[in-house]
């Protein structure tokens, strides 16, 4: 665990942040490169990757500034802590949602053609912001006494996300970032094979990724809500998995 990448006077390079920017672009090159392969152009794809992106960071940390007002408005420094800060997933998702459907629109780009396109990109994206997760020391597991479990040590962890130290955890995020890797190989390995459909890649991904979060989630030890027994990701996979064989189902309906 490394949280912070170097510091110089008063400004500190956090590792979480130089590997989820990683992520993006990864993702992003990803993206303009099976764009340009596809015939679809690059410029257009690579438009609307940096707005989803923006979008993702300015919705997730607008809603965390919401949510905890009183927390980001009680000093100076708690303020400033919303940089470092993750955000709220579904801020992320809104805007994001909301940003892709405009730029798809504005550059008369195919839906499902275009979710093809990024879904290898995103999960290879994850496998690389996991990495940032470890580094910082934040989605820790829960306590275990299996052989590859790891124990966090440094301070700044405990101080930005209750980290607990000392103790050995479920190296969740590397499972994380693993399933990411495995999911990117499934999906490229299988977008030749068998009958090919525009959504059927991207919704192989929803699939995949709703099935390994899903489950990974009981090795989980940090607090991120809970819905009776099920954490918020758990139930969000619960509807994901049949809804995404449902649309698989259906849109190679379509293209029978």
């Amino acid at each position: 665990m490394h949280p912070i990448l170097f510091s110089a006077g008063p400004i500190t390079i956090y590792t979480y942040g130089v590997l989820l920017a990683a992520a993006y672009l990864i993702g992003l090159w990803m993206a303009v490169r099976r764009a340009t392969q596809a015939g679809v152009d690059g410029n257009r794809v690579l438009d609307l990757g940096i707005w989803v992106i923006i979008a993702a960071l300015v919705g997730a940390k607008g809603l965390l500034f919401v949510v905890e007002f009183n927390h980001f408005t009680s000093s100076r420094e708690e303020f400033f802590s919303l940089l470092r800060s993750g955000g709220v997933f579904y801020g992320g998702l809104i805007a994001a949602s909301l940003t892709c459907i405009y730029q798809l629109r504005k550059h008369k780009l195919p839906l499902w053609q275009s979710g093809d396109l990024f879904a290898p990109g995103i999960a290879l994206g994850y496998m690389v912001g996991r990495l940032g997760c470890l580094a910082a020391g934040c989605c820790y597991g829960r306590p275990t006494q299996v052989p590859w479990a790891i124990t966090f040590t440094d301070q700044a962890a405990a101080l930005n996300v209750g980290t607990p130290l000392g103790q050995p955890l479920h190296p969740t995020q590397l499972y994380e970032s693993l399933a990411g890797l495995l999911i990117f190989l499934i999906l490229m390995a299988t977008e030749r094979r068998g009958k090919s459909y525009s959504g059927r890649t991207f919704w192989l991904f929803v699939l995949l990724y709703g099935v390994s979060r899903f489950v990974i989630e009981f090795y989980r030890g940090d607090d991120r809500g809970m819905v009776g027994m099920f954490s918020t990701s758990q139930v969000i996979s619960i509807v994901l998995v049949p809804l995404s064989l449902a649309m698989l189902w259906w849109l190679r309906g379509g293209a029978a």
